[in-house]
């Protein structure tokens, strides 16, 4: 009996940790991206559990777990502060180069605005984007808003609301919908307060549930990418990728746009589920191209949301002057 209920275990870790690999978008096949540290987790106590029972092909079964565990633990790897960093730490030149950055999902039934005001009034961030925004929380934060010259805003009450907004000055900014995607995206070329132009996108895809294949989600993150990639401005990209970090469709994101990002060799910094501490996976992204410097990027405090906010202070290293394209 105990056989057949280790190999049983043993096969539900061996296809999850399978399915990821094939090229379908079918949500059920691709949820499995997402909690690799787990499915490393319940293999290790799998193989501890069958040690002490005599069982047939153990020396098989065991390959096969710590097979899993070591192919897991290469994928989520470069998200642990053992990993090398891609982007360090420093300093802009002046304090005054600097510009603050915040991205949150709100959680449209949340009900706790006073909780995120408080947190938006403390940050004060240069650029602001807002996910799952309907006409509650706007009404909510209509007066924190109203201290940004420049706002772009789609209101809905299916989730996928967005606003941003921003104080530093702008040349152009767009709501976009990629590839007949009904998911906002938001893009802005602004100029820092060195006098840089730079390119904001903001993205909040749909996640890979029921009703939902993955194939727009991929290729809105993946059309973003191709956005950078034409372009000569600096570039940081934030927003609810609905999507963890080592992914396929986010490494390919990185390859095509040239991407960096502060998350490896500093920890996972894990923004959803903030309710859930076991379930929470690095889904609320920041990338940027090398021409970006990165002062600091955090994880903020709940707020009542199931993600947790997350902000970052940035500069640009070379600085060109704004062309207004």
């Amino acid at each position: 009996m105990l056989n057949w209920v280790f190999w049983g275990l043993a096969l539900i870790i061996i296809i999850t940790t399978l399915l990821p690999l094939t090229s379908s978008a079918t949500w059920w096949v691709r949820m499995w991206d997402f909690p690799r540290l787990h499915i490393a987790g319940v293999a290790l106590l799998t193989l501890l559990a069958c040690l002490p029972f005599a069982m047939s092909q153990k020396p098989l079964l065991a390959a096969a777990l710590i097979a899993v565990m070591v192919y897991q633990g290469m994928q989520i790897f470069p998200y642990t502060p053992l990993a090398r960093t891609e982007v360090d730490i420093a300093g802009a030149p002046s304090p005054a180069e600097e510009m603050s950055l915040l991205s949150v999902n709100v959680l449209m039934e949340n009900t706790r605005h006073h909780d995120l005001i408080a947190i938006l009034e403390r940050e004060d961030p240069d650029v602001l984007l807002l996910m799952e925004t309907d006409d509650t929380w706007h009404a909510a934060l209509s007066q924190t808003l109203a201290r940004y010259p420049t706002i772009k805003s789609h209101i809905a009450d299916d989730h996928y609301g967005l606003i941003f907004a921003t104080r530093l000055e702008t040349s152009g900014v767009d709501l976009l919908w990629p590839l007949a995607d009904d998911t906002p995206a938001v893009r802005a070329v602004m100029t820092s307060p060195s006098g840089a132009a730079f390119n904001f996108i903001g993205l909040h895809p749909r996640p890979p549930v029921p009703d939902n294949t993955t194939a727009v989600r991929d290729r809105q993150i993946n059309e973003a990418a191709l956005m950078t990639k034409s372009s000569e401005r600096p570039t940081v990209v934030m927003g609810d990728f609905n999507d963890v970090a080592w992914s396929w469709t986010t490494k390919r994101f990185k390859r095509y746009g040239d991407f960096l990002e502060p998350r490896v060799g500093r920890g996972m910094m894990s923004s959803f589920h903030a309710e859930y501490p076991f379930m929470r996976l690095p889904i609320d992204q920041m990338f940027m191209t090398k021409d970006v410097g990165l002062v600091s990027f955090r994880r903020l405090e709940p707020f009542g949301s199931d993600h947790f906010p997350m902000a970052a202070t940035a500069f640009i290293l070379n600085q060109r002057p704004n062309d207004g394209q």
